[in-house]
């Protein structure tokens, strides 16, 4: 199913939040330097409206809706998240800065993975990425299931070995072994979706 988007038009015929893509495409096209975004929520695109479009060029809507809530996440923080296609099926993550969005690492696809385990690895990468860079700043999942894990330092998934996924299972040995040896050194946090939007590290293909 997708998404309802606003268009924000800073430029164009007529300026303003648009409800539709048509209605935003008549005021865009063909017109000389027009400047125009989409958002995920008509808060957001109403707050956009009254900023600067350079404050937006060139950012996933999804990863804007914290900046117009009451209360927003930590920063300077990472945000992480996964993307499964199937269950199982292709399996990427990767991590990136809460606030601009700037990634820090991408792994992936491996196979036959589920969402759970890439976020459980993402979790883990992150905290190495961490370390390894003598950075220390609270850490952004959007899964609760992963969360739970990565405390517990197991990753309990239900997912079968097949010759296809010996990879992904190396892959979460070697993150246990890494949690068992270093254990958790930095704030695990919850992101919350319905007041932040979707996490900055989303893959946007929901």
């Amino acid at each position: 199913m997708s998404k309802t988007k606003f268009y924000v038009v800073w430029k164009g015929r007529k300026t303003g939040v648009f409800g539709t893509w048509d209605e935003c495409s008549a005021q865009v096209a063909g017109f000389p330097g027009a400047e125009y975004k989409s958002f995920a929520t008509r808060p957001a695109a109403e707050a956009a409206f009254r900023a600067r479009y350079d404050d937006f060029k060139g950012k996933p809507f999804s990863s804007q809706g914290w900046l117009f809530a009451p209360s927003k996440p930590t920063l300077p923080s990472l945000s992480v998240d996964a993307a499964c296609s199937g269950a199982p099926g292709p399996v990427e993550y990767r991590g990136v800065e809460t606030e601009t969005g700037r990634e820090l690492f991408r792994l992936g696809p491996y196979l036959d993975g589920t969402n759970n385990v890439g976020e459980f690895l993402a979790l883990v990468h992150a905290l190495a990425w961490l370390e390894k860079n003598a950075q220390s700043m609270p850490i952004y999942s959007d899964s609760e299931t992963a969360l739970s894990w990565l405390r517990a330092k197991k990753c309990r998934t239900k997912l079968e070995r097949t010759s296809k996924n010996k990879e992904i299972f190396s892959l979460i040995e070697r993150a246990e072994a890494w949690l068992a040896e270093h254990g958790v050194q930095h704030s695990l946090l919850k992101w919350d979706t319905n007041a932040w939007g979707e996490i900055p590290a989303d893959f946007g293909r929901k």
